[in-house]
């Protein structure tokens, strides 16, 4: 199963503060940005967090916002993560200590923040413990998809209401035998390197390996979940490697240029748990509205 790690959930670059601000400029931060705490920083390293919450027993409690200092009001050394940590970890270390956000840390510097929001926000997406049923479950999750299964994993960064330039998604699964056996009589490509266990023993790759078309339509699933109706219109594929029944892949597609007209360029790939590109390419698609439901 494909976990996510803090990096590809956490927000950034997070709002900081020193502990020589007065809490009244902190709180007047957090109304005019809308967000819900400030990591106290020194030298780059996170020392403290104010919250929301903070300000508001302060100010209750009738004290001087002008005189009390940031320093003096904040929760001195944060629980801290890092970037590589998966989201399943990010999530225990939020219960065990009790808080809502965790600095994320790499190299001793500030790169980010997760919260439970990020987090909730990754399990409504389709981030799924796997289940004891023979056939996966279908579910829908998302207007633009007509069902997801309990065994997939899908996430997408950017704006619900059409595609820009960064916006980027990903889709990742195991390659089953059920999958290549599928594919070879759906396409007709019965090669005996996919289905015979014997036969490809004695070839470069030493087992049964997965269709490189149907590695590659994984970036057509990622394309998916991306907003709005998305259309093909061409897609330029290398491969780089093969990949083994069992494996789990991951499709990553970033929109890198708008090409005018509701078409867009995007960057293509696909790897391997172990971080191995085994598909990388380009892709053109034209991203049209939803048709609106009777």
């Amino acid at each position: 199963m494909f976990v996510p790690l803090v990096r590809e959930v956490m927000s950034g670059p997070v709002e900081t503060v020193t502990a020589a601000v007065s809490a009244r400029e902190a709180a007047t931060r957090l109304r005019d940005r809308d967000i819900g705490s400030l990591v106290v920083v020194e030298d780059g390293r996170p020392v403290g967090i104010v919250t929301r919450t903070d300000v508001v027993a302060l100010f209750a409690a009738g004290s001087d916002g002008d005189t009390l200092s940031v320093g003096e009001m904040m929760s001195e050394n944060p629980v801290t993560i890092g970037p590589d940590a998966t989201v399943t970890v990010a999530a225990e270390t939020l219960s065990e200590h009790d808080v809502s956000k965790l600095p994320v840390v790499e190299d001793g510097e500030l790169v980010g923040i997760v919260t439970t929001t990020d987090l909730a926000d990754y399990v409504s997406t389709g981030a799924m413990e796997p289940t004891a049923s023979v056939e996966p479950q279908r579910h829908r999750y998302r207007p633009d998809t007509a069902y997801e299964c309990e065994d997939w994993y899908f996430q997408s960064y950017g704006t619900e209401d059409g595609l820009g330039v960064g916006d980027r998604a990903t889709f990742a699964k195991t390659i089953t035998d059920e999958d290549v056996q599928a594919f070879a009589d759906a396409s007709g490509d019965t090669n005996r390197v996919h289905l015979e266990a014997d036969f490809a023993a004695k070839t470069r790759f030493g087992e049964r390996i997965a269709h490189g078309t149907l590695v590659s339509g994984l970036i057509s699933a990622a394309l998916a979940r991306l907003p709005g109706l998305i259309i093909y219109l061409s897609q330029q594929v290398t491969f780089r490697g093969p990949v083994s029944l069992g494996e789990c892949v991951t499709a990553h597609c970033t929109v890198v240029e708008d090409l005018g007209r509701s078409r867009y360029r995007l960057e293509t790939s696909v790897e391997t748990d172990a971080g191995e590109t085994v598909v990388e390419g380009q892709a053109t698609v034209l991203a049209d509205p939803l048709p609106e439901e009777s």
